[in-house]
């Protein structure tokens, strides 16, 4: 739904509000999703315009419908993003020149600032999908185009690195962490970042057929994946202790189920590995190591899923923040678990259940699977737009920031 944005929070601004654009980032891809598995790409290692092309003109009208269906979304989604990012970056930069930035600055609150390289991460890979699917002859330079992204991600990779350095050095040397306020999951964000541009590092890992190429995206996705798992462990404990002994507040409630994009985006950055390790260096998983791993994440997330979906309900989140008459940024958290969870139901489908065997691609029961990744999606979309409209939209007739963000 168009609307016009609200301009000039200022002070009233929370780095958080990335997360729009990240939201719709995710759903452009949670669309790229039904291309990947279900447009044939043999030449390639993901559809490309010639393959969607392709595929449309030799389907029948289900067929022709899915593929437009997808290609709008991508479209709509991929718009979606860039205006957010575009209107998060302006607004970000007038809130840098704020008293309130400081105080962010320092406090516990920092970590909100990796939103920022997180967001950019996706965009990347949203452009990316977006040049694979709408530019023909892309894939004839894909080898041109993937030292290119590389180096974007590493840029990204040390701005989210230098946030996260400057956050520790303050804290080690200066104090001023409060532990006691540290009662949610919120400092999970820079696990999330790391993994973000770990994730697309590894790409040319899959993507690339030159084997240093493919060799230096394992080395570089391996140093960001592993700061993640590091950082990651020791903030979940953390996190998990401050809640246990101080409860946690309701408008942090949505980080409990951020550990569900981390472990969707870990997944896709190791499966893009293995594709390296089988095609340049002598290793690969078989179907049956695959369906175990990806188990095994699609375990963890539905665990989260669940405990955060019994507290948010027990605290009365959703009647507050979503459809009640709270204001929240944190609120945009909750759209990253839904796509996550969307695009790991696709994976777990096709390279867990179909290549092991266990069900066969496009029979009922992958039916009933891929509508369970709908209706995810469609729940995460209504979402978007009600976060939208709530948190962002102008009021009738003034687009000057009349009411906080927060």
């Amino acid at each position: 739904m168009p609307f016009r944005l609200i301009h000039g929070l200022g002070e009233r601004y929370s780095p958080l509000l990335f997360l729009s654009a990240l939201g719709a980032g995710g759903l452009t891809v949670s669309f790229f999703m039904y291309l990947l598995f279900w447009v044939p790409h043999p030449q390639t290692p993901i559809p490309v315009f010639e393959d969607v092309l392709a595929a449309y003109a030799g389907q029948a009208v289900a067929g022709k419908l899915a593929i437009a269906v997808a290609l709008l979304g991508i479209v709509v989604f991929a718009l979606m993003h860039i205006r957010l990012l575009l209107w998060n970056i302006a607004e970000y930069a007038a809130f840098r020149r704020t008293a309130a930035y400081t105080s962010l600055r320092a406090g516990n609150g920092e970590t909100q600032l990796l939103a920022v390289p997180l967001t950019l991460a996706m965009a990347v890979n949203v452009f990316f999908i977006i040049g694979a699917v709408f530019v023909p002859g892309l894939w004839s330079i894909v080898e041109y185009l993937i030292p290119a992204a590389m180096v974007v991600f590493l840029a990204i990779g040390v701005y989210a690195l230098s946030l996260l350095l400057d956050f520790f050095a303050r804290v080690f040397t200066l104090g001023g962490f409060d532990c006691a306020k540290n009662n949610s999951l919120a400092q999970m964000l820079p696990t999330f970042a790391l993994a973000m541009v770990g994730v697309g590092l590894a790409a040319p890992a899959a993507f690339s057929g030159i084997r240093l190429v493919a060799g230096l995206s394992l080395i570089a996705s391996s140093f960001f994946l592993t700061l993640a798992v590091i950082l990651g462990a020791i903030k979940l404990v953390l996190g998990f202790r401050g809640m246990m002994d101080q409860g946690t507040t309701k408008e942090s409630l949505p980080t409990l189920w951020i550990i569900v994009p981390i472990l969707t985006v870990l997944t896709i950055a190791l499966l893009r590995q293995d594709h390296a390790l089988h095609a340049f260096f002598g290793g690969q998983a078989g179907a049956g190591d695959s369906l175990v791993f990806l188990s095994q994440m699609l375990a963890a997330q539905v665990f989260f899923g669940l405990l955060g979906w019994v507290v948010m309900r027990r605290e009365g989140y959703f009647e507050t923040y979503i459809t009640g008459p709270e204001r929240s940024p944190a609120s945009y958290a909750l759209a990253c678990p839904g796509v996550a969870l969307a695009v790991m139901t696709h994976f777990f489908m096709n390279k867990g259940l179909v290549a092991a065997g266990l069900i066969d691609k496009f029979g009922p029961a992958y039916w009933v699977l891929a509508a369970v990744a709908v209706v995810i999606q469609l729940a995460t979309i209504w979402l978007v737009v009600k976060l939208n409209m709530k948190l962002l939209a102008a009021e009738p007739g003034n687009g000057r920031a009349e009411r906080p963000a927060s």
